[in-house]
């Protein structure tokens, strides 16, 4: 077990969060026509760009390196006495401030522009771009709430937890197309993206890399069976659009779990060489600096798309050629500089703005039997909340999505005053550890948490 900050689990959350902007920047044309704003996916345009998204679909990286880090923050807790309630209230509540901030922004925005007289289509269009990328928020947040449970679970059975779990999303899978059942589709978000986050318990404690064939094994496994699976299987190449009758990513599906089984092989594989890589003081401190970026990096990622589009687009000041021509990919650069210099200045300024949050405590109030009951209240309101806003937008049919915000508030009410953090006690020991504190390594993400911390 791990017992020192894993430096390359930070660089891949880095190169994750880089490879998710590009994607989005990339994939997600927007267009201002007829005076409507609309946003498409290229890849429905351009065939050949589904190949590229097994280089560009990194959502599995967040979940491997959360799982680690979860499994570090909780163990190390427990292990100084802190219970269950305490630890996913601190960690929800870190996860939802930022959050917060960035709806507290955008709600007032979009009511603005409809008091301006925006058309409804674009308000809807422009409100849906800036909150596609929150469906991860609801996702991450489950597991935070579930990781006591699976973590106890992977301490006492270890690599057969997420072995069931993908059994179990194939079997969701062939209900799903076979007698289509798409409502049962929903249970893949835990399957296919719990079993990630459960590798990443494997990871922390070293089931996973020691010996190193196991890493090479798992990538082998998943080459196997994602070349099954596309080959003659029903699933597409495509690793990031949802696809028309099936689709890889909504619901998630086996083929997305064996491309991450791959995926994770791979990089665990190279994991000797990037921690050698890191030994050198100026990149370590490059990545520690990108590192503190992340969470607020991937939730403001999109309002530059926004800002740029309506800039340029309306006034005619740049060109608006056809999805896939020669002109259109020779415009890929420069939109993607010119997002990049918008980029750069809004996350320093929201990294100064947000630096209070960090000082923000996790819970308040007094704490009694009542507290687990009200912070499951508040997780079970934000779950589907934070869920409607990111499939409905932050202004569905061209008005507010006050109904979702307003839930969300509230379940970030209920779990914040569910009660301060008790005290920790240390030396109490977790199932037959030492007690020591320093003992099973401090958490890979300090401070605000971020996609896969």
């Amino acid at each position: 077990m791990r017992a020192e900050r894993n430096r390359c689990a930070d660089l891949l959350r880095v190169c994750a969060i880089g490879a998710v902007v590009l994607g989005h920047w990339l994939l997600v044309d927007v267009t201002y026509r007829g005076g409507a704003l609309s946003g498409l996916n290229a890849l429905d345009y351009v065939g050949w760009g589904r190949w590229p998204t097994l280089v560009l679909q990194v959502m599995p990286v967040f979940f491997l390196v959360g799982g680690y880090a979860n499994a570090v923050s909780w163990t190390s807790h427990h292990r100084q006495g802190e219970d269950w309630r305490s630890w996913v209230q601190g960690r929800a509540a870190r996860l939802l401030w930022p959050t917060a901030v960035y709806a507290a922004v955008c709600a007032p925005a979009v009511a603005a522009a409809r008091l301006a007289g925006a058309e409804p289509g674009v308000l809807a269009q422009a409100g849906w771009l800036i909150a596609l990328h929150l469906w991860f928020l609801p996702v991450y947040l489950m597991l935070i709430a579930l990781t006591p449970l699976l973590h106890a679970a992977h301490r006492r059975w270890g690599p057969a937890v997420p072995v069931v779990m993908a059994l179990g999303a194939a079997g969701v899978d062939a209900l799903v197309l076979g007698p289509r059942l798409p409502v049962i589709g929903f249970a893949n978000y835990l399957l296919v993206w719990g079993s990630m986050h459960q590798w990443g318990f494997a990871w922390q404690d070293g089931t996973l890399t020691t010996p190193r064939w196991r890493c090479r094994a798992l990538a082998a496994g998943g080459v196997v069976l994602l070349a099954g699976l596309l080959g003659w299987g029903p699933f597409p190449v495509d690793m990031i659009g949802a696809g028309t009758r099936v689709g890889n990513t909504d619901p998630p599906s086996i083929a997305l779990l064996a491309f991450a089984a791959a995926q994770t092989g791979l990089l665990l594989m190279a994991e000797p060489a990037l921690e050698r890589l890191l030994t050198r003081p100026r990149l370590r401190s490059r990545v520690n600096r990108l590192n503190a970026a992340v969470m607020t990096v991937y939730l403001w990622h999109m309002i530059p798309v926004i800002l740029v589009a309506l800039a340029l687009y309306p006034t005619g000041l740049a060109p608006q050629p056809a999805i896939g021509t020669t002109v259109w990919l020779a415009l890929r650069l420069p939109w993607l500089i010119l997002l990049t210099a918008v980029m750069i200045p809004l996350t320093l300024a929201l990294l100064r703005v947000q630096r209070p949050l960090l000082r923000l405590p996790p819970g308040v109030g007094p704490t009694g039997w009542w507290s687990p009951i009200l912070l499951a209240c508040g997780l079970a309101v934000c779950l589907p909340s934070l869920a409607s806003l990111a499939i409905g937008g932050f202004a569905p049919a061209g008005r507010g999505a006050a109904l979702p915000l307003a839930l969300c508030a509230c379940g970030l009410l209920a779990i914040v005053c569910s009660g301060r953090p008790l005290p920790r006690r240390v030396g109490t020991g977790y199932l037959g550890g030492t007690g020591n504190p320093g003992d099973g390594g401090s958490s890979p993400c300090r401070g605000m948490p971020m996609p896969g911390a």
